[in-house]
């Protein structure tokens, strides 16, 4: 794909949508700008809360994708009344409050205490396997997608899973099988603190441990045309330096989930180097990466950070950090490349991120 400001309309996209509970909402944000660009995704790929975000915008009329995003997140908001911007000196209390009331309290329509849960780890109780019962997601994705709309294939969908016997990945392909809500509570248990989910006699879980952004599985067999694969993560490799325990804890916690991403890139670009050499006039991939930068007021707790603050500063740090991608991807100055990986600044993204919805369209 030679360089351009956007894909050519019969170009195809391919949006990849990794996960991060409570920081979806900085997809929508992300995908709400796409839609403004008239950039439609072919197909989508997800992990967690980025399959739930795929599923739901493929699970509806283009008109309805964005305002179906923004009830589902207006749903698992703590309507607490107020909001904080980022340069309140308070806002690092604000949100440990809120995500203090998240797991003391769960989400109506995301996820509620079950029994015995935490309770089990007494001596005298029985085992469990979670902490949480989200079985109260069903009845909002239920609510918010058209499953068969989702399943008739406008947008192909794929959602990533992860067999907690085997430890193999699962997908669930539209193209393959019908999707349901199970696929999507199963994709979003993370352990544990969601119980997995069985389909087809497989116990199956969250991916995010093995891998968060499911590029790899967007671009496992090279696309006969030219594409733009979009890939959106929700942690960063990119980070200062940390100065106290939280902020350790928080970096330990970004690491783990963002460093598949790195090696699933630095092996593609291998393999697509190798297949250059071996089909030099093939179709060219550019591979968009934009990851979410946080706050300097979030810390480790702030995937269920459900604050109305936090929820809207991530939106609009998700629409601005793809205007600003895309307009990276416009830059005259680069050089096409049969497999090229364009990434968002990240200082540019820390800096949408203290910004947060303070200046949001």
């Amino acid at each position: 794909m030679s360089p351009s400001s956007l894909p050519e309309k019969n170009r195809p996209v391919v949006l990849v949508l990794g996960g991060g509970n409570a920081l979806g909402s900085y997809l929508a944000g992300a995908y709400g700008h796409l839609q403004q660009r008239d950039v439609e995704p072919r197909w989508i790929v997800g992990a967690s809360i980025g399959a739930i975000t795929g599923a739901i915008i493929a699970g509806n009329a283009p008109e309805e994708r964005v305002p179906r995003l923004r009830e589902f997140w207006e749903r698992a908001t703590i309507h607490s009344g107020f909001a904080l911007g980022r340069d309140s000196s308070m806002r690092h209390a604000y949100n440990e409050t809120h995500t203090a009331l998240a797991l003391l309290l769960g989400r109506p329509g995301l996820f509620g205490h079950r029994f015995p849960g935490v309770l089990s780890m007494l001596p005298w109780m029985p085992s469990d396997v979670a902490l949480y019962d989200h079985r109260p997601l069903r009845e909002t994705l239920e609510r918010l997608i058209d499953f068969a709309r989702l399943n008739r294939g406008g947008i192909r969908f794929t959602a990533v899973c992860v067999d907690v016997e085997t430890g193999d990945e699962i997908l669930f392909d539209t193209e393959r099988e019908e999707i349901g809500p199970d696929h999507l509570l199963a994709t979003s248990a993370i352990l544990p603190v969601f119980p997995p989910v069985e389909i087809g006699g497989r116990l199956l879980c969250d991916p995010g441990f093995v891998n968060n952004m499911p590029v790899d599985v967007a671009l496992a067999v090279p696309p006969d045309e030219d594409t733009l694969c979009i890939a959106i993560e929700l942690f960063s490799l990119k980070a200062s330096r940390p100065a106290s325990l939280d902020v350790s804890a928080e970096r330990a916690n970004d690491l783990i989930f963002a460093s598949s991403s790195r090696r699933s890139i630095r092996a593609l670009q291998r393999e697509y180097g190798l297949r250059e050499r071996i089909e030099p006039d093939g179709p060219f991939v550019t591979l968009l990466h934009l990851a979410y930068q946080s706050g300097s007021d979030e810390r480790a707790g702030k995937t269920f950070d459900y604050s109305p603050a936090s929820l809207r500063d991530r939106w609009a740090a998700g629409s601005r950090d793809m205007e600003h991608a895309l307009a990276q991807l416009a830059d005259p100055g680069r050089e096409a490349k049969r497999f090229e990986v364009v990434r968002l600044d990240p200082h540019r993204a820390a800096a949408s991120a203290e910004t947060g919805a303070r200046t949001s369209a």
